[in-house]
């Protein structure tokens, strides 16, 4: 096959990894693409909104299978446009995206559904959301922008103040321009998080192994919430009795409900699982792979990924085998450029790439990269993903932290504790 990846960040190229290593794939292309993925594949300039390059791109390379990595293009309706030309492609229709593409619309088919979530409103009059903030019992809420906000929409207010605050932002200030004219308002929910990323070809449903994201900014899960600052993968957490249950109360209402409504989902159904004391509930849904879980899940995978991958755009699931997973844990530390998920600046010279790719069980994938002369240099918030497998966690998180000390440039950081909390409970146990 030949296949064509549609996207430039570390999720895109731990999916042109994983591709290139596929008996089924003989030709790899990433579109845009980044350093990393120039390395184990042929980048294409062209953008991941640029829909009718792309599609015409695919037709005269007579490319077999396209993977969409991003939400936007998802949003946007690229696999929509594929399809009218008869062209192959992973990932929902335009209006299967919504369920990421707006909470209010996923919290209101969660309902319909009957999936378990938290209670919430939706709101377009800052007097009003105030207001019912005042209202409330609980001094804490979730605050989220309705539409798309690069992973930093959401809130989590400790107080009505904190709350206020956020809601002005939102709908007031147009934090998010046309993503926050609407906002969700929503019990903040107790517990530990886990992704549950399953692949739905509309009907057959096959879930992958389990990951935890870390989305706070610093140690401790503190400080504000970014697109990811590291991964494991398994999630001691999520027990083979918890992905039964996400699957029978999550995953097949959500996507039966998804069939009525005249939106069959097809592609990576990503539940972002929130595991209470009264059992999980679903904090929100993603369309696509995860960043950076797809980093730790892939580096575990030893089924062909692009016949996996074709099975689920043909809708054939049903007829796989099943897949296949190295059973040594995975550990994917995100290096950040200074500043972020804040302002940061760009241009800043990376040292140690071939250093730390060349220690054993690591590979780093490049996310916030690009090529200045004959250098690789930052060029986004999250710039690495740094990513490596060990026979125990322990040992998995010593080695992507080896080579992240491979790695320097000016201003670079990262969370020192990815793993840890799984580590912990790993040695109680």
């Amino acid at each position: 096959m030949r296949v064509l990846v549609v996207g430039q960040g570390g999720r895109e190229h731990a999916l042109v990894y994983q591709l290139k290593r596929s008996p089924s794939v003989t030709e790899v292309y990433c579109a845009p693409g980044n350093p990393g993925t120039g390395i184990d594949a042929t980048n294409v300039f062209i953008q991941a909104t640029d829909t009718a390059k792309l599609v015409e791109f695919a037709i005269k390379n007579k490319i077999d299978l396209t993977v969409v990595g991003p939400e936007i293009p998802l949003v946007n309706g690229l696999v929509d446009e594929f399809l009218k030309n008869d062209l192959k492609i992973f990932g929902p229709t335009k209006k299967a995206a919504e369920l990421e593409g707006s909470k209010k619309f996923a919290k209101e088919i969660m309902k319909k559904a009957g999936v378990p979530t938290a209670d919430f409103r939706v709101f377009s009059n800052a007097a009003e959301a105030i207001s019912y903030v005042d209202e409330r019992t609980d001094e804490r809420c979730v605050v989220k922008a309705d539409g798309l906000a690069a992973g930093k929409g959401v809130v989590v207010c400790q107080s009505k103040a904190e709350a206020r605050e956020v809601i002005k932002k939102m709908l007031v200030q147009k934090q998010f321009g046309t993503a926050s004219q609407q906002i969700v308002v929503e019990d903040c929910l107790i517990g530990e998080e886990a992704s549950i990323l399953a692949l739905v070809d509309g009907s057959t449903i096959v879930p992958l192994e389990s990951a935890q994201d870390h989305k706070a900014a610093h140690d401790g899960d503190t400080g504000p919430n970014t697109g990811g600052m590291g991964a494991y993968s398994p999630a001691p957490i999520v027990t083979s009795e918890l992905t039964d249950i996400v699957v029978e109360k999550v995953l097949v209402p959500i996507v039966h409900e998804m069939k009525r409504e005249g939106r069959p989902f097809r592609g990576c159904l990503y539940a972002g699982i929130m595991v209470t004391a009264q059992g999980p509930r679903v904090l929100e849904f993603n369309v696509r792979f995860g960043d950076p879980e797809t980093q730790a899940v892939l580096m575990r995978l030893k089924s062909d990924l692009g016949q996996v991958l074709l099975a689920c755009a043909s809708g054939t699931l049903d007829q796989l085998e099943p897949l296949e997973w190295d059973p040594r844990p995975s550990v994917c530390v995100v290096m950040a450029a200074e500043g972020y998920p804040g302002d940061y600046s760009k241009g800043k010279p990376i040292r140690g790439l071939d250093e730390a790719g060349g220690l054993p069980d690591v590979k780093v994938f490049h996310a916030g990269t690009k090529i200045t002369g004959e250098h690789v240099v930052t060029d986004g918030g999250r710039v690495l993903g740094v990513t490596a497998v060990g026979d125990d966690l322990p040992q998995a998180k010593l080695h992507a932290y080896q080579a992240v000390k491979c790695i320097r440039w000016d201003g670079a950081w990262c969370r020192k504790d990815i793993s840890d909390k799984a580590i912990r409970k790993g040695l109680k146990s």
